[in-house]
């Protein structure tokens, strides 16, 4: 039961806290051009937004779920089944973020369940 909560813990908070920084970073804007001055500007600005700390925070709190799952249970099984992270994040940018998802990387989401489906068989 324990594995199974810190899986969904895993799974949820990266993808989590990848959609919350994306978001920020797309309040942020896009860096122009690529000097140092521009980046350490926007990163200043990605500081300022809550969305920035609530990835980072859920971000932290997924690789420490992570280090207590290599704890309890194979790295064979572990790191392939959060592979479902690009599940999640694929639904959320599509949902959440309102982002164009395209049918090839649907099907590379379908093709993930599919391994995923086959590692819990094993």
């Amino acid at each position: 039961m324990k594995v199974a909560f810190f899986f969904a813990i895993v799974i949820f908070g990266g993808s989590g806290g990848d959609i919350a920084i994306s978001h920020a970073m797309k309040r942020v804007g896009e860096v122009h051009p690529l000097r140092i001055v521009p980046i350490t500007k926007a990163i200043f600005r990605a500081f300022g937004l809550g969305w920035f700390w609530l990835g980072l925070g859920l971000m932290a709190v997924a690789f420490f779920s992570l280090l207590a799952l290599l704890s309890w249970a194979d790295v064979s099984v572990v790191v392939p089944s959060t592979a479902l992270t690009y599940v999640v994040a694929a639904l959320g940018g599509k949902f959440l973020l309102h982002e164009q998802v395209a049918p090839v990387r649907w099907a590379g989401v379908v093709l993930v369940c599919v391994g995923v489906a086959l590692l819990s068989l094993s």
